[in-house]
């Protein structure tokens, strides 16, 4: 059982964790949302020495650092997945072309927009969050992304002839583990908004919640009716979508 989280550790973060990897990778799956909790703590905390002092209070210069931190714990690999994933849906039309242009390591003219825009939204929503003192949010944000990342790989199937990156994980994947890392992560969020009451509205997870599985369910059609299946890519876009699509929920509501 361990092994699934040193696994989901070393798959998701830059953290070095020390032991053994799990024999069945897809047995990693139900922690994703522990290690969500753990990086999105991470960035919390990186948030709150911002906030400390309001003298040097600059929200915008907060937001920017953020989204450093936040692409230097995951190594910017949901950011790369987003990437390739505007090159390819935008690109091609037929899902080998799709996948081949994927899997190109090279960045086209989709790739750079689709970056600049989910970099500047979220940008944006942070700024509002930390000027608003709901830091705690961002926990949200990344908790639920990553639960997301689960579900979505224990619902579709995986959509490369050969092996991949993502291959084992959502080939043995099961419902159950998506199911896990859903329940997983609403306690972690229940427990988070107990502990950090006013540093955003306690009740607000869950709809926040909500809207990252609708955004994972219309991504996850999507992926199917166009290649018939996700990537490795795919989840990392997605994961990127639901964490700016809940960092909006939570700037839209919040009041600097």
């Amino acid at each position: 059982m361990l092994r699934g989280l040193i696994t989901a550790f070393r798959t998701l973060s830059i953290l070095p964790v020390p032991g053994k990897d799990a024999e069945r990778l897809a047995a990693s799956l139900p922690w994703f949302p522990l290690v969500g909790l753990a990086l999105g703590a991470a960035v919390f905390g990186v948030a709150r020495l911002f906030t400390r002092d309001p003298r040097y209070f600059w929200s915008e210069a907060a937001a920017v650092v953020l989204l450093a931190v936040s692409a230097l714990l995951t190594r910017g690999l949901h950011l790369d997945g987003l990437a390739d994933w505007a090159d390819g849906f935008w690109g091609a039309r037929d899902p080998e072309q799709v996948l081949r242009i994927m899997k190109d390591p090279h960045k086209g003219s989709f790739g750079v927009i689709a970056l600049v825009c989910i970099l500047l939204a979220k940008w944006v929503c942070l700024a509002r969050i930390v000027s608003a003192g709901w830091e705690a949010w961002i926990v949200t944000a990344w908790v639920t992304s990553r639960a997301m990342q689960a579900v979505l790989a224990s619902t579709l199937p995986y959509a490369r002839a050969g092996q991949g990156t993502a291959a084992p994980f959502v080939r043995g994947a099961r419902p159950t583990h998506g199911l896990l890392a859903l329940l997983l992560g609403m306690a972690l969020l229940f427990g988070w908004h107990w502990l950090w009451p006013r540093e955003s509205m306690s009740w607000l997870w869950l709809p926040a919640v909500a809207v990252g599985w609708l955004v994972t369910r219309a991504f996850g059609l999507w992926c199917r009716h166009r290649i018939g299946g996700i990537t490795g890519d795919l989840i990392g876009a997605c994961s990127e979508l639901v964490e700016t699509a809940v960092l909006a929920v939570g700037a839209f509501v919040a009041r600097p």
